[in-house]
């Protein structure tokens, strides 16, 4: 069982303050074949958040902001807990006060294709509650956006790690 993280637990990231745009690459984990893109986008009412995954069972599954940028372990479990520096518990993104973690779910039609865009206004790109260097999750249940710590939400079927990327636009 993951444990929520706390400030003390969260790493220090000092980037670029002019940062306003990374990038995951996911990856799928041992067994499963999900793949896909992740960016996130400085705008003016917070973190543009879109996602394009493939390779997933049909449903939704539990889509997290996780602790550490770190992908070593087949399973995806060095990715550690939920990213959560303010120590608020597990809910949804649109719950009053959620950790920084929790983007929901994302649902995945018949052809295992699955897309996702929303606001994230929790988020940051820079200071020392930046997502910069952390690691997206997608597992393979739903959260149920309730059960604490993590939304009950199964197994990592994919893990990336999110980068700064090129501002192009």
């Amino acid at each position: 069982m993951t444990t929520p993280s706390t400030p003390e637990s969260q790493p220090a990231v000092l980037v670029d303050p002019n940062i306003t745009k990374a990038i995951a690459v996911i990856g799928a984990t041992e067994g499963t074949s999900t793949a896909g893109l992740v960016t996130f986008t400085k705008t003016a009412d917070g973190i543009r958040i879109e996602a394009r995954l493939a390779g997933l069972p049909e449903g939704d599954h539990g889509f997290h902001i996780n602790q550490f940028g770190d992908s070593s372990k087949l399973d995806g479990t060095s990715a550690g807990g939920h990213f959560n520096p303010e120590t608020k518990p597990h809910g949804g993104p649109d719950a009053t006060e959620p950790h920084f973690g929790d983007l929901g779910n994302i649902t995945a039609d018949a052809e295992g294709m699955a897309s996702l865009e929303r606001v994230g206004i929790n988020l940051a790109l820079t200071g020392t509650q930046s997502i910069v260097g952390r690691g997206v999750v997608i597992h393979a249940t739903n959260d149920d956006l309730t059960s604490q710590p993590t939304g009950a939400a199964g197994a990592r079927i994919g893990i990336g790690v999110i980068g700064i990327a090129e501002d192009c636009e």
